[in-house]
């Protein structure tokens, strides 16, 4: 994980070193007149960011600044940033598009509410001259860049993990409760397309959902009529595609009076202190900062019309757009065991953070101090 930041904030020197010297722009319209555009131009280039929702945590608290903060660094503090939230709203965030061609951003960073709805705003977006970069989601459309995780790889993680609580328990006669993402959302199919690879040789998915818009709200009713359904006494685990899910099915889980494994996804600080009190018993830890320099990265270049080279050294294809340059950042489960050696000592949170008063006692009993 340490190489993939250093890998990536290398590249990211190499896109402000290489920017110095350009003096080509890709804006739009004949590479001649963008290329004169740009030169007037220099770091003083408009980027505009549109994230999907504010539900998860991880979009405000650490997508955004570090963007934004990255973008600043590259551009010697001239880049402008023009940002906006879709809060899970696929028609607002087309209308938020419009009203980036409508400001003449120079580059979007764009992390879908619907990958596939989005399509015709990025093509818009590209006709009026703006390319598109796909941030943490690969949106449809024909996107020059894009930057994530590797999500398949972050399902596998989240199977083995909940394999590995199981421990002996991990048989076909074991039933265990799969609650996915939305299907709006390309990776909740990569998550499950992992989870499932893991887990569909070891044990059985009695009761599986897709969960609309990520809802804590709705993988808690889901449980509930998975409970139902399953029976309380035959759960033997929960795979949960993310936290905030977690939160919600946990919340049902102790309701009917059943303690079992459930997974979870983002690192969020509910996750992690529901982890430290054994009620939830995996998280994966993406680590955001080398995803937002990547994002950063490629979009000062391409407001530059500079070449992807020195960032993306991946390539991915969607339904619309083949070989994206691309930066697939890797993952670490997070459990009782590494918290220290993750969040905490990435700088996420400090362990004051983590272990309020509420949480003091069970910190202590794992060594967390």
């Amino acid at each position: 994980m340490r190489r993939a930041a250093v890998a990536v904030a290398a590249g990211a020197m190499a896109v402000s070193l290489a920017a110095c010297g350009s003096a080509k722009e890709s804006g739009g319209g004949s590479s001649e007149s963008s290329g004169s555009a740009s030169a007037a131009k220099g770091d003083n280039i408009k980027v505009g960011l549109l994230l999907p929702e504010n539900k998860t945590a991880r979009y405000e608290k650490f997508d955004r600044p570090l963007i934004e903060k990255k973008i600043k660094e590259l551009t010697n503090g001239k880049a402008t940033i023009q940002y906006n939230n879709a809060r899970q709203d696929a028609n607002l965030q087309a209308q938020q598009v419009d009203t980036m061609i409508t400001n003449k951003v120079d580059v979007l960073i764009l992390d879908a509410v619907d990958a596939k709805a989005i399509q015709n705003s990025v093509k818009k977006a590209v006709d009026a001259g703006i390319k598109v970069v796909a941030y943490d989601r690969l949106a449809e459309g024909p996107i020059s860049g894009y930057t994530s995780f590797d999500n398949v790889e972050v399902g596998k993680t989240q199977g083995s993990a909940l394999i590995k609580a199981l421990g002996d328990k991990a048989t076909k006669s074991s039933k265990i409760v799969m609650i996915n993402g939305s299907v709006t959302d390309p990776n909740a199919a990569q998550f499950k397309q992992g989870a499932h690879s893991v887990l569909d040789p070891k044990v059985t998915i009695a009761k599986e959902y897709d969960t609309k818009e990520w809802s804590p709200d709705n993988a808690n009713s889901e449980m509930e009529a998975a409970i139902s359904a399953v029976g309380k006494n035959n759960i033997a685990g929960v795979y949960s595609a993310n936290d905030g899910m977690a939160g919600g099915i946990i919340t049902a889980l102790k309701a009917a009076g059943i303690k079992v494994p459930v997974t979870g996804q983002d690192a969020e600080l509910a996750g992690v202190q529901r982890i430290v009190t054994g009620d939830q018993y995996m998280s994966v830890y993406k680590p955001y900062a080398p995803e937002a320099d990547a994002a950063a990265a490629m979009a000062v270049a391409l407001a530059k019309g500079q070449s992807l080279d020195s960032v993306a050294k991946d390539k991915v294809s969607s339904g619309s757009a083949k070989d994206v340059p691309a930066v697939l950042v890797p993952v670490t489960s997070l459990t009782q065991a590494n918290i220290k050696d993750t969040v905490v000592k990435d700088g996420v949170y400090t362990i004051d953070e983590i272990c309020t008063a509420k949480y003091k006692a069970a910190c202590d009993k794992i060594g967390l101090k």
